[in-house]
């Protein structure tokens, strides 16, 4: 108890902390800016001490100096922690002030060159043996004169003297050639202060060459250090967390298993040749799989009705046409008969984004439209909605359970099977029960029979295809309960005794649609996402224009897929790429429930296995690498449309 009670009171305190360190540095750097149009001399000595004093600690603070971190106490470790930072604060501090008080060009180079070299001096004698860094010319040149090249033409574009670029690219290709190239341990103190002088030196010029600013330039600077002060610190944490891990991430694509040797595109190759990622050997298998030849039923039936339809229309396919539906729906089951004779990483994924997206954003319009204005419209959207605050690692051990599959012979826990299995045992019975439901189920048939027949006499096309499909799955139920044909609905079988036991279906583990079923789980959370999103959309609908489309005659149906959902397309386009960045990186759910195995593995779940797992650092970075390109695409549409709409 006392081990829990000091673990909650260390992180309070470390909130605390970080709340106090960042309102503090947020209302110290508001200050420090105040004094632009005040004191350009103080603003100046501020900036460039604690510019120094950063440089400092960075050094010290990672112990590259001599002595930094050394004491026999907490208070002589502190000490020899912080003095070089304070000593290089309070040196470019004095830079800092001069530079703001002399006008002559001359004397400012020198101050700038001589008191900066200075500090950079100090910092190469200090490094420790282990860090300095040895003489190699040729990357040091190179490096130098590159990055000086490639800052002088970001100056020229900039329309800024070419020289000011030069000297801050020069300044960071020599530190990269210095430094980054050559072994660090075999270098001399002097080549270290060499090393450190020159880029401090070069940088010095720089600042140095840049006027007193008058008054309307400080008005400028204190205008824009507003926008720098607030968005900097979001803009630092998202450099430091994204922007930094994405290119180490792609850097690291291009090594091998130990991130040793560079092997180039080897591991996208590989990702693709591994038939665990992509395989397609069976692709034959598509045009004999009953979604496929569902599909292509169905685009039959789209080529018949858009040829009746163009007639009278002049349009194959529009909005609410009798076309649509068996055009939508056979797209549909067309994907599933491809996805499930191409079998990999990679089709999973795109299954995922397929299915998940599809439905969650038809299901949410449908929800959003038929609750809009109802009497329990609130109560009904906010059960769907509920799914969204469970977590999809809660969500996924949820339906895990109502997946779960027990032996024929014991009585089924899953929520799935118990239902599939009481159904068996009720077409294969006799008694009141099975006729009751039976019948039931036989005049919800009619009735859909009904509608579709009515809709066909009266040649409202477009109203008898739901209940069509409806009717279609219902009759295949209807005739499989009876024993018609097929021996029961299902969920019962024959063992060797003769006697019919159970049959349950093993959701989670038989492929390939194994991965729809996973799938459902992402539907049931994100349905609830579409739905609030899209039914607000639909409320913002002008009722002039309802009210116009109903003087004119317009049913309600007539309504929805001519004004409402033209009117809704945008905000329908946003929710459709938000569902397909979150169902590209999809992970907790397959992580949870199948761990990547029977079939249902995805990038993320791969990406982290071949990472962390059997340490495939290389292979790992390359299938990060690919996700993120994936979803770039998406992102940057998704952000162009938004650019427009303001």
């Amino acid at each position: 108890m006392g081990d829990v009670i000091s673990k909650v009171v260390s992180t309070l305190i470390t909130v605390v902390i970080a709340v106090g360190a960042s309102a503090g540095l947020w209302v110290g750097a508001n200050l420090v800016f105040n004094q632009v149009r005040r004191d350009w001399s103080r603003f100046n000595a501020i900036a460039y001490g604690v510019i120094g004093f950063v440089v400092g600690a960075i050094l010290s603070g990672n112990r590259l100096t001599a002595g930094s971190g050394k004491g026999d106490g907490r208070l002589e470790e502190f000490a020899s922690w912080v003095w070089l930072p304070l000593v290089i604060g309070i040196a470019s501090a004095a830079v800092g002030f001069a530079l703001s008080r002399i006008e002559d060009p001359t004397p400012r180079l020198v101050i700038g060159a001589v008191g900066l070299g200075s500090l950079g001096l100090l910092s190469g004698l200090l490094l420790r043996e282990e860090y300095r860094p040895d003489v190699d010319i040729g990357p040091l040149v190179g490096w130098t004169v590159a990055i000086a090249a490639i800052g002088g033409g970001i100056s020229y574009l900039r329309k800024r003297p070419p020289i000011c670029g030069v000297l801050i690219g020069g300044a960071i290709g020599w530190i990269l050639g210095a430094f980054g190239s050559p072994d660090l341990g075999g270098g001399s103190a002097a080549w270290a202060a060499v090393a450190s002088l020159v880029p401090a030196a070069a940088i010095g010029v720089r600042v140095s060459m840049t006027p007193i600013p008058d008054r309307e330039r400080k008005a400028r600077i204190d205008q824009s250090s507003r926008a720098v002060i607030f968005l900097g610190p979001a803009l630092l944490f998202i450099f430091a967390t994204l922007v930094v891990p994405a290119i180490r991430t792609m850097y690291l694509s291009f090594l091998d298993n130990d991130a040793a040797d560079f092997v180039w595109f080897d591991n996208y190759v590989d990702t693709f040749r591994d038939p665990i990622s992509w395989d397609s050997s069976d692709w034959t298998n598509m045009f004999t799989s009953w979604p496929f030849i569902i599909g292509v039923v169905l685009l039959v039936i789209f080529v018949l009705v858009g040829t009746y339809t163009k007639r009278t229309t002049g349009k194959t396919v529009e909005l609410g046409s009798a076309s649509m539906a068996p055009l939508v729906i056979g797209g549909l089951f067309l994907a599933f008969g491809v996805f499930t004779a191409l079998r990999g990483t990679i089709v999973n994924n795109l299954w995922w984004v397929v299915v998940v997206t599809a439905f969650s954003t038809g299901l949410g319009l449908a929800v959003a439209v038929l609750a809009d204005n109802v009497k329990f419209e609130k109560v009904a959207k906010s059960v769907i909605f509920m799914p969204m605050a469970i977590s999809l690692v809660g969500a996924a051990v949820i339906w895990r359970f109502m997946y779960v599959a027990r032996d024929s012979t014991k009585t089924q826990t899953g929520v799935m099977n118990a239902v599939w299995v009481g159904l068996g045992k009720l077409s294969t019975g006799s008694g009141i029960p099975t006729i009751i439901v039976g019948v039931l189920v036989t005049i919800v048939f009619l009735a859909l029979l009904m509608a579709v027949a009515r809709a066909l006499v009266t040649q409202s096309y477009a109203r008898a295809v739901v209940p069509g499909v409806f009717a279609i799955l219902l009759g295949w139920f209807v005739i499989r309960y009876w024993g018609i044909f097929g021996g029961g609905i299902g969920g019962q079988k024959i063992n060797s005794a003769g006697v019919v036991v159970g049959d349950p279906i093993n959701f989670v583990q038989d492929p390939p649609y194994n991965n729809f079923w996973l799938m459902v789980v992402l539907i049931w959370i994100q349905t609830g996402f579409s739905m609030v999103i899209l039914s607000a959309a639909i409320k913002a609908v002008p009722t002039e224009l309802i009210e116009a489309a109903r003087v004119d005659g317009a049913t309600p149906s007539q309504i929805f897929w001519r004004v409402t959902l033209p009117q809704i397309s945008t905000t329908i386009g946003v929710v459709v790429t938000t569902l397909i960045v979150l169902v590209m990186k999809v992970y907790d759910i397959v992580k949870v429930m199948t761990n990547g195995n029977f079939g249902t593995q995805v990038l993320a779940n791969d990406m982290f296995q071949q990472a962390f797992q059997f340490t495939n650092i290389g292979r790992g970075a390359s299938l990060a690498t690919l996700l993120f390109l994936l979803v770039l695409p998406v992102m940057i549409f998704n952000i162009r449309r938004m650019q427009k709409e303001v």
